[in-house]
C-alpha cells in the first residue's frame, strides 16, 4: 500500500478576530484627527475673519449729532442741498462741515465736497444750517457721507433724519377758449353734403 500525502497548495488565511478589531480602531484614529484638523482650520479662519473686521466697539460710539436733510429743491436752473445739523452730545462741538458725494452727469465722476456749517461751532442742542448751490445740469445726485469736526476733519457720530420735503410745482391754470363750430345744430362737420378738412 502507497501512502500518498496530498500537501495543500493553496491555504485560505485563517482571519482572526484581532486583525478586524486593530483595522477597525485605525480607520475611527484617522477619522477623529480629520475632524480635529477641521475645526482647528474653522476655529483658525473665523479668528482671522474676527480680527480682519473693525470692532464692534468703534461703531457702537453714541451719535453726537443728528443731521436733518432736506430734499434738494430747483430754483431757475440752480439746485439747492441743505439741511441743519443739531448737537445731541453734552458737549461742545467746534469747527463742523458735512462731507457729500456728488455724481456728475456727463460722466458719472464722484466728487467730493466739504460744505462748512453757519455757525461751525454748536453747544449742546444748538443748531447749524449748511447749504450747497448746484447748477441743475452738472450733477445727477447727492449724498452725505460724513459730518467732521475741528481742525483735523475729524469724524464724528451721526444720525440722520427727513428734513423739508421739495414744495410740489404749481402749475399755473390756463385757459383755452374754442371756438363754436359754425352750422345748424345737429348737424354733422363732415358730411357726403358738407365735406370738410380734419386736421
Amino acid at each position: 500500500m502507497i501512502e500518498s500525502h496530498h500537501d495543500e497548495l493553496f491555504v485560505e488565511p485563517k482571519s482572526s478576530a484581532g486583525t478586524k478589531l486593530l483595522a477597525g480602531l485605525a480607520a475611527l484614529l484617522v477619522t477623529a484627527l480629520v475632524f480635529a484638523g477641521y475645526t482647528l482650520l474653522r476655529k483658525r479662519h473665523a479668528a482671522l475673519v474676527v480680527s480682519s473686521q473693525p470692532s464692534a466697539t468703534a461703531e457702537a460710539k453714541p451719535p453726537k449729532a443728528l443731521i436733518i436733510i432736506d430734499e434738494a429743491l430747483l430754483q431757475g436752473g440752480k439746485t439747492m442741498i441743505g439741511g441743519i445739523v443739531r448737537n445731541t452730545s453734552s458737549e461742545k462741538l467746534e469747527g463742523l462741515a458735512v462731507e457729500l458725494e456728488l455724481r456728475r452727469r456727463k460722466d458719472a465722476v464722484i466728487e467730493t465736497r466739504s460744505i462748512p456749517l453757519a455757525p461751525a461751532s454748536l453747544e449742546s442742542q444748538e443748531e447749524g444750517r449748511y447749504l450747497l448751490e448746484l447748477k441743475a445740469q452738472d450733477y445727477s445726485s447727492a449724498r452725505l457721507v460724513a459730518l467732521k469736526a475741528g481742525s483735523n476733519a475729524l469724524r464724528l457720530p451721526y444720525a440722520t433724519a427727513q428734513g423739508q420735503k421739495r414744495p410740489l410745482e404749481r402749475l399755473e391754470p390756463k385757459t383755452i377758449i374754442v371756438g363754436r363750430p359754425s352750422g345748424k345744430r345737429g348737424e354733422f362737420l363732415n358730411s357726403p353734403d358738407n365735406p370738410a378738412r380734419v386736421p
